[in-house]
């Protein structure tokens, strides 16, 4: 069975963050949300893997190489516009070779193990297995219509939705889904939809099962998705201290990278910090991750991802649920708010003068 990862878009949602960056790398307890799923992949057996790239193609391929951290194979597959998820996978048709395989969107992030929807794939003899996941706001997704413990149809973001059953962005297809998907018109969006090529499928007889996932669930595509989806890696995070810990308060479970410094300040976990950071004077709450080289003087922050060598110093006040960017400057030089909230994009600079 092969893999086929969907790592195109342009992330307008998380903006001005996906500026400058894909949005399947911004980090998720300091690791690229892509890499979770390549993982996960990995280690469901799956080592043959192709990516469908579009614009961020250069970034994605700098950062993913050839695979094998991941012990696996990659092949590149090159989208020139996002024209929809079953255009992802008719463009993928010569790397699939007419094989089973593992469809994943990129920037999804599930806790299950990935082995035991493929083992149940492969021994029912399906020709498509949809793992689904019960939501609140159904139609903001691909939601399935389920009849006697039968898929009967599939609707792409309906208004009046026929279910609370989202596609999670695991799909398991057997070569008749390519087939399916050169059968099917672009939508009211100008998409190939993967919905409409599944319910081809289910009009030719195809033997189309599913499966709710048990655990949690993340579409990382919103600021507040990726700060929930942080929360949700790190509730699972484990002590490890490796930096140098100078006349500080330790409380929880905390991950400190190599080489970096924590000095007269309070750590609260669950939290993540990087290598090579500098924190000082400072106070890190819960469910806050910092990645590497950033520097931190005289600030309190939590439930927050910091990237890489930004700079934070003198904000009195909390910084709580935001997002901020890699190489990011805050600083007060005098007068300031009392809280901050933000989503602050790549080498960003924020001066509060008094």
């Amino acid at each position: 069975m092969k893999g086929l990862v969907l790592s195109g878009g342009e992330g307008t949602r998380l903006r001005p963050l996906t500026f400058t960056q894909a949005k399947q790398l911004i980090p998720v307890a300091n690791k690229p949300v892509l890499f979770y799923g390549l993982e996960a992949l990995s280690r469901a057996g799956i080592r043959e893997i192709g990516i469908v790239v579009g614009d961020t193609h250069r970034e994605i391929e700098r950062a993913v190489g050839d695979g094998s951290r991941f012990s696996a194979n990659i092949t590149y597959i090159h989208q020139e516009k996002p024209l929809g998820l079953a255009h992802a996978v008719l463009i993928s048709e010569l790397f699939l070779e007419g094989e089973n395989f593992l469809m994943y969107l990129g920037d999804n992030l599930l806790k299950e193990e990935l082995l035991p929807f493929k083992e149940r794939f492969l021994s029912e003899k399906a020709d498509a297995l949809l793992l689904l996941v019960e939501v609140k706001n159904p139609s903001q997704f691909g939601v399935a219509e389920i009849r006697k413990e039968r898929v009967v149809r599939l609707v792409e973001k309906p208004e009046d939705p026929p279910s609370n059953l989202a596609l999670a962005g695991v799909y398991f297809f057997s070569k008749k889904i390519i087939e399916a998907a050169k059968k099917i018109k672009p939508s009211w969006r100008g998409e190939l939809e993967i919905t409409d090529a599944i319910n081809e499928l289910l009009k030719g007889g195809a033997k189309v099962i599913f499966q709710k996932t048990s655990g949690w669930w993340k579409d990382t595509g919103k600021p507040e998705d990726i700060l929930e989806a942080n929360r949700l890696v790190l509730d699972d995070l484990e002590t490890d201290i490796q930096g140098e810990v100078v006349d500080c308060s330790i409380e929880g479970r905390v991950k400190i990278g190599k080489g970096s410094l924590i000095k007269k300040s309070r750590i609260l976990g669950p939290a993540i910090i990087g290598e090579g950071v500098q924190i000082l004077n400072s106070y890190i709450g819960p469910y806050t991750s910092i990645q590497d080289g950033v520097s931190l003087d005289s600030v309190e922050i939590e439930n927050s991802i910091v990237l890489g060598n930004s700079v934070i110093k003198n904000i009195e006040g909390r910084i709580h649920s935001s997002l901020i960017g890699r190489e990011a400057k805050i600083i007060r030089k005098g007068g300031h708010p009392r809280g901050l909230s933000l989503i602050l994009g790549e080498r960003s600079t924020m001066e509060f003068n008094g």
